[in-house]
């Protein structure tokens, strides 16, 4: 890989180049192969791919590179800027106690058929799902500037799901978390931590009950948010926005561009004191899928703050945005969904800090007297500025003096990204703090699926409205 790599840069830098980079190699159950080359010439990026790793292939693939550089740079508004680096040289593979890839085909076929029995074994339950997800992705990156990388990551992800259906009406209960369940950079060793096949009958029996349960309340409540359905609220309102492309206007598919204009800098009161936010890479922050040592053009893992006691204080950059912010170094975001893919902005671990006091979840529903807690997302909308939001969950329970009553379905919220986060008025500690893994975050055109990781635990809100996604229902 290293011999393919030099070639590709050997034609980039012979034909004019002023900086060039590849990232060579991606694994997974379907096996993908190939090689991306980027390149900067005449002060303009060029970028080509290639499956073919022959030589003659690869050169080609550097010289079509240079080419759309060339081209690009008759239509450019300004040079392209990099944000200085030193190049590095390393390897490094994510901590992985057991290698999924050693465990047997019969043997996990084994685990989720045993899911499958508990959840159907329960009344009412008419249909169950249960996935489990393996990846290991290997990567070489080298640069014109010197750098050598070689990563190795690997990923595992299992969930499941009970599905109760009556009538017109359907009901979902997921474990651990909705959309695939829970995601992380680690072995098979997250597979015995998570207790699925302990956890199965109860989430069959709350699909169940949620069909007869009372619908949700509308009005203005104060309402707890589990750490899953928090870490998704991050993922939309906070994550998004802080893409510095979006931004200046660089990208806006999918999830559009941002309210968070240049200007709200260290000058805007994102939320309330409790709300200290990070983007952070680092592997000491946990597994997250948003875990790494370099980034796809690089640059070390850092942690970012993002929010800092409520103040707004950093976005997610690149070495050719940086400078946009004053900032004299990239903040190691960007990222490639595969070697046929430009690298962009993405999230990396964008979490919310705990709380400094010890506070269980239980405790932060016994202290609240009026409230509805909800777990599990169920669906989400925001609008493309990141501002405007309206999320469901799966289940909630009404709180009464303290105490979690009756079983609520269908309960959703909404509100504005700024009005909800300064409403935050309490957040359990580490103890109650889970990363939580998002496996598909589309983005760009073409578009590129990643993983993004966000920690959170449970939190609570005050004067929230409740009740208008599912309103009639």
């Amino acid at each position: 890989m290293r011999d393919i790599a030099s070639w590709a840069l050997n034609v980039a830098t012979l034909r004019g180049t002023t900086y060039a980079d590849g990232k060579v190699g991606h694994a997974s159950d379907s096996e993908s192969r190939g090689i991306g080359v980027r390149v900067i010439a005449d002060g303009a990026w060029g970028f080509a791919a290639s499956d073919d790793l022959s030589r003659a292939a690869v050169e080609a693939t550097a010289a079509r590179a240079v080419d759309i550089a060339k081209a690009s740079a008759r239509v450019k508004q300004h040079d392209i800027q990099l944000a200085p680096e030193k190049p590095a040289t390393a390897e490094w593979t994510t901590p992985c106690k057991i290698d999924p890839f050693a465990t047997s085909v019969e043997q996990n076929i084994d685990l989720l058929l045993k899911i499958d029995s508990e959840l159907r074994s329960v009344t009412g339950v008419t249909l169950a799902e249960a996935n489990m997800n393996f990846r290991r992705e290997e990567q070489w990156f080298v640069s014109s500037e010197g750098a050598n990388i070689h990563q190795t990551k690997y990923t595992t992800g299992v969930g499941y799901a009970a599905h109760a259906f009556a009538g017109s009406e359907i009901q979902k209960r997921s474990y651990p978390n909705s959309f695939g369940g829970q995601w992380q950079n680690k072995g098979y060793e997250l597979i015995g931590e998570l207790k699925l096949v302990e956890n199965a009958r109860r989430v069959g029996e709350e699909a169940v009950a949620l069909l007869k349960a009372e619908r949700c309340p509308e009005g203005v409540f104060t309402i707890i948010l589990d750490g899953s359905q928090l870490g998704l609220q991050i993922h939309e309102s906070v994550g998004h926005p802080i893409e510095l492309d979006r931004v200046l206007g660089m990208e806006a598919n999918f999830a559009g561009t941002s309210f968070l204009t240049l200007d709200k800098l260290r000058t805007l009161r994102y939320g309330s004191e409790l709300v200290s936010v990070v983007a952070d890479a680092r592997q000491e922050h946990g597994p997250g899928l948003g875990t790494f040592a370099f980034d796809d053009e690089g640059v070390p893992a850092q942690c970012t703050p993002i929010i800092t006691n409520g103040l707004f204080t950093g976005y997610l950059s690149s070495r050719e945005t940086a400078h946009t912010i004053g900032a004299n170094r990239s903040g190691g975001t960007l990222r490639a969904e595969g070697w046929n893919r430009l690298p962009i902005i993405r999230m990396t671990n964008v979490s919310i800090l705990p709380g400094k006091k010890p506070l269980t979840r239980e405790q932060l529903i016994a202290s609240t007297d009026d409230g509805i807690y909800m777990e599990t997302n169920r669906s989400w909308s925001i609008d493309d500025k990141r501002y405007n939001f309206q999320f469901g969950c799966e289940a909630g329970w009404e709180i009464k003096n303290g105490k979690r009553t009756r079983l609520l379905k269908n309960p959703s919220y909404s509100g504005l990204t700024t009005e909800f986060w300064n409403s935050l008025d309490a957040i359990c500690s580490r103890d109650e703090w889970v990363l939580w893994g998002t496996p598909h975050c589309g983005k760009g055109q073409p578009q590129q699926v990643m993983g993004t990781g966000h920690g959170a635990a449970p939190a609570r809100f005050a004067g929230v409205k409740v009740g208008s996604a599912y309103k009639g229902t």
